[in-house]
């Protein structure tokens, strides 16, 4: 493989709403390029970088994956990324360590929700981009439409610099705005020739080319001055002034063709090479120095000290750890250790490589702007900086969003509870957005994560990569009960069965406390009336007496116990004795202290277009919930509510429905509240309904 410089380097990470043909437009770079000799098609399940069988099973990408090609002296690494909303954090924390976005659309379909999700990311990183209209090919694709949509949705100003020759079955080629000539293709192989403008599009042309440099001239007051006084740029101003635009945010050119007909892709790689960034082009990188507010900086230099951020960690049961990072500066070689500055810990590594789809080309150093990869490294995870120990740096990462849906998992087979929890923590590491943990009160092991699909293919990861085989069910709802009233009540106990007997008794007040209380224990007692040794054992008794509820066996909360008065004997009391007491007293005191349900309430976040908004808010008051407040974000709105958790434990896929896959919420534990009658008494019919089961 060829050496580069960093100038000679192009980061670029391909984003879209997913079946854009991000992947396939990935496979005709590697095919167009040379690198392969077989165009990868994802229907088929013969792609380079889908190659996980999870992804040619469903048919879409699922993680992320890295390839890069060799064109015309430069490198381009590609990272292609999941367009589905479940995947969305692994799109992130890659745009986070590129320096350009291509933005892929659907020719037909034009910005659909992921996108514009896509491209608010992008902003958040302030990268360069451009856009990519592919499936020019496809019946009813419409370049001018998809055009549009950009200005629409995304309120920015595009320019293209490519225009389609044809469409559907007649698209044969694009026009270059820039060098004004046509670009016809000959075959599948994405040979072409260029010719004269078709005749019936020269007036198009013109007019397109027009709005193009007038935008190039405004993208520079220099430019401007130039462009009002001639009335015209030069080819090398134009060339001068749209890679300037481009790498300065202020111009998002757009080009278009069909990936899965290798046309338009060759120029689509020259405009890469042309007028995208370098590393170098990108300038210094802020980081901050360990244990301080104290900002730091690299530059893209191989002089300065060494420093790479990790953006992605993959679990292989038999490679084992493979960790993903990119440098912002100095080298690396394969015969030194590194140090991880967020852990303050040194690693040693073998090899350094590239990773091409799933096959890993090793290499002897690391240069800025590389992106390269470690094996088996045993602390280093996704997020974390490394770098040169002498000079420590922490760069910012992407922290993982809450989760959204949330299953219960048993095994299938008794004795593998231990290796659920170990194949989940070894997918969490891979995947930041899991969650993994044993409720206390429901005994359940709880899997969360971003949607239905998310959770489904970690199950599926799970049974290939660590031969675990599991069952999901909806979580119980951890409901709890408490009391409204307060009464005075006796616990005694007492048994006589010849020899020494068992004797408590013990007087009890039971009160209400405020919500969020928990439970509070008083011992009262003035005088001897039950020896000190006897009187914690009360309170273990209500403790383990109040783990089970009279309404439907939930925990008893917020309530306060105060031990009163009783009795005791000499002989035949016990701790024990007092335990039982105090655990009958509380269960016929609670009895007399108007018992209620209490159900976990929930602060929610949806986010959706304007259009959805009566459907939505209609779908939460069914669901109980109760609506706080709207903020407007674009042409989005933010529905601020709460709701009972159980209304919304399957209410990813019903949001979704609801709203194209538009819509997206978060939520978080609130409160408990009072569970109405209607719904109690279908709670304690199911309660029931479970003891007879399990007996």
């Amino acid at each position: 493989m060829a050496k580069y410089d960093s100038k000679s380097l192009r980061n670029v990470v391909v984003v879209g709403h997913g079946s854009t043909g991000k992947t396939s437009l990935c496979e005709s770079f590697l095919f167009v390029s040379g690198k392969t000799d077989r165009l990868g098609r994802v229907d088929e399940g013969t792609s380079t970088l889908d190659h996980e069988p999870e992804e040619q099973k469903k048919r879409i990408s699922i993680s992320s994956a890295t390839t890069f090609v060799d064109w015309q002296k430069f490198k381009i690494n590609l990272v292609d990324t999941p367009g589905d909303s479940n995947f969305s954090f692994d799109t992130q924390s890659c745009l986070r360590i590129a320096d350009a976005a291509l933005v892929v659309l659907d020719a037909v379909s034009g910005v659909e929700f992921q996108t514009q999700k896509v491209w608010e990311y992008a902003d958040d990183f302030k990268l360069p981009r451009m856009v990519f209209i592919n499936r020019m090919d496809r019946e009813r694709a419409n370049f001018q439409t998809a055009v549009a949509s950009i200005k629409d949705k995304m309120d920015v100003k595009v320019t293209p610099i490519c225009l389609p020759i044809g469409t559907h079955e007649s698209f044969r080629g694009v026009i270059d705005l820039l060098s004004m000539q046509a670009i016809i293709y000959d075959d599948l192989k994405g040979t072409f020739k260029t010719a004269d403008i078709p005749a019936d599009q020269i007036e198009e042309a013109q007019t397109w080319r027009e709005t193009m440099v007038e935008d190039i001239a405004e993208s520079d007051e220099a430019m401007m001055d130039r462009y009002l006084e001639a009335g015209e740029l030069t080819a090398e101003e134009l060339r001068t002034g749209l890679r300037t635009g481009v790498n300065s945010g202020a111009l998002i050119p757009v080009a278009c063709g069909s990936a899965l007909k290798n046309m338009g892709t060759a120029l689509l790689m020259d405009i890469i090479t042309q007028y995208l960034p370098s590393p170098v082009d990108r300038g210094p990188v802020k980081g901050m120095k360990p244990g301080t507010e104290e900002e730091e900086i690299r530059t893209p230099e191989e002089g300065s000290p060494f420093s790479a951020l990790v953006f992605k960690t993959i679990a292989d049961p038999y490679a084992g750890r493979l960790t993903l990072f990119r440098v912002y500066s100095g080298t690396l070689t394969a015969d030194v250790g590194m140090y991880n500055a967020s852990h303050k810990i040194s690693e040693r590594f073998g090899n350094i490589f590239f990773l091409d789809g799933k096959t890993q080309k090793t290499t002897d150093m690391v240069i800025p702007g590389d992106i390269a990869a470690f094996a088996k490294l045993k602390e280093t995870g996704t997020g974390d900086t490394i770098c040169n120990e002498k000079s420590p740096i922490i760069y910012d990462k992407v922290v993982p969003p809450p989760t959204i849906m949330s299953f219960a998992i048993e095994p299938k087979s008794r004795g593998d509870e231990d290796k659920i929890g170990s194949s989940i923590n070894r997918l969490i590491e891979e995947d930041p957005t899991m969650r993994f943990h044993r409720d206390d009160q429901t005994k359940e092991m709880i899997i969360s994560g971003m949607g239905q699909i998310h959770i489904e293919v970690a199950v599926e990861k799970m049974r290939r990569k660590f031969g675990v085989e599991v069952n999901l069910k909806t979580p119980k709802v951890p409901y709890k009960e408490t009391i409204k009233a307060k009464t005075n009540v006796q616990g005694k106990y007492k048994k006589q069965s010849g020899g020494r007997g068992q004797y408590g008794d013990c007087w009890l007040d039971i009160e209400p406390l405020p919500r969020g209380s928990g439970f509070e224990f008083q011992d009262k007692i003035v005088g001897g009336v039950i020896p000190n040794q006897y009187r914690p054992a009360v309170e273990k008794g209500i403790v383990e007496a109040m783990d089970e509820g009279v309404v439907a066996g939930y925990p008893v909360v917020d309530f306060k116990v105060s031990l009163v008065d009783g009795t005791y004997h000499t002989v035949d009391s016990s701790e024990m004795a007092f335990k039982i007491a105090g655990s009958m007293g509380f269960k016929k005191g609670i009895l007399a202290c108007q018992p209620i349900l209490l159900e976990p309430i929930v602060f929610i976040y949806i986010e959706i277009p304007d259009e959805y908004m009566g459907d939505v808010i209609g779908d939460l008051n069914a669901r109980r919930g109760r609506v706080q407040g709207m903020d407007t974000k674009g042409s989005h709105q933010i529905i601020k509510g709460q709701v009972p958790l159980a209304e919304i434990l399957k209410y990813a896929p019903d949001l979704r429905s609801m709203t194209s896959g538009r819509g997206t919420f978060t939520y978080e534990h609130s409160h408990y509240e009072e569970c109405p009658a209607h719904i109690v008494e279908k709670i304690v019919a199911e309660s029931k309904k479970r003891e007879e089961t399990e007996k």
